[in-house]
């Protein structure tokens, strides 16, 4: 069977649109519906549904989807396997994706210091929300996703990649300034929250659940998108924010920011790695997480 039938199939079943499938695989629309429609003759079958505003996969369509996902799966990994050779110098291109908060401190840290050991590896990095991310991984737009929250997603898995320490950062000059205060102390001080969503705010309302508080008991006075936002507010002395150490660590190697300490909160999140289910992983997709691991432990 033409797997480069099967391929434009799957991506217009994926993007539900002919042109945006022609997009992913790079060709032009009416190659895609040649292809479709050369399958739907070679099977005798009419495999999508292109009478409403969106295309759908027929019932023939969807039990070939599921068959189609699981040969080109197999067809990547021949082709990986037959392709790289197992020994030599690392090239390629890495196309990974991660969401706002590691996407923004110790991801791109850790790419750089990857391809300053590879030079011949490319590295493109997209930075977005954690849904999109997961999107594009499950659309194999990207080989790796690092976000923030694994969120339960067909077409993808998650595994643990490392833990990222939440802190609550002030200004340099701040009473809080390097000590412990109590709840009652962070209750009455005007607080900077990130917008909903945010995986370090929700890691913050899960523990001062558990301590029969919520955000909205604190003194919130500015809720201002997301990490970076944050961190140029406490700079300006607008308050005091929950955030990722690993984004203010040059503030606070400079003295420009402190951290204090809360009593009965140990706010930390799992950053995850994300794949597409059943992809092949390339020789440097697999070495670039094992650098990382190793990196970050």
């Amino acid at each position: 069977m033409d797997t480069r039938q099967l391929a434009a199939f799957v991506a217009v079943v994926e993007r539900r649109s002919f042109s945006q499938a022609a997009d992913q695989l790079g060709v032009t629309q009416p190659a895609v519906s040649l292809q479709i429609r050369s399958l739907e003759k070679r099977l005798g079958r009419q495999l999508l549904d292109r009478s409403g505003r969106r295309v759908e996969p027929t019932e023939a369509g969807q039990r070939l989807y599921r068959s189609a996902q699981r040969l080109l799966a197999l067809e990547d990994q021949l082709l990986a396997e037959l392709g790289e050779e197992s020994e030599g110098e690392l090239s390629g291109r890495l196309e990974i994706g991660a969401s706002t908060g590691p996407g923004g401190t110790v991801v791109p840290q850790v790419l750089g210091e990857f391809q300053r050991r590879h030079p011949s590896v490319h590295v493109a990095l997209t930075v977005s929300d954690t849904h999109s991310v997961v999107e594009q991984v499950a659309r194999r737009e990207l080989e790796l996703g690092v976000v923030g929250a694994a969120r339960r997603q067909r077409g993808v898995v998650f595994e643990p990649f490392f833990r990222d320490e939440v802190v609550l950062a002030v200004p340099r000059a701040h009473p809080f300034a390097g000590k412990t205060i109590t709840l009652d102390q962070l209750r009455a001080e005007p607080l900077v929250l990130m917008q909903e969503g945010a995986g370090v705010r929700q890691v913050i309302d899960d523990e001062l659940r558990e301590h029969g508080l919520r955000l909205r008991d604190l003194d919130v006075r500015l809720e201002l998108g997301l990490q970076e936002s944050a961190r140029t507010a406490v700079l300006g002395g607008f308050g005091v924010t929950f955030i990722s150490r690993g984004a203010i660590e040059p503030d606070l190697a400079s003295g420009a920011l402190a951290v204090a300490q809360v009593e009965g909160l140990e706010p930390s999140r799992e950053i995850s790695l994300v794949r597409a289910a059943g992809r092949a992983e390339t020789r440097v997709a697999q070495a670039f997480v094992e650098f990382a691991r190793k990196r970050l432990s």
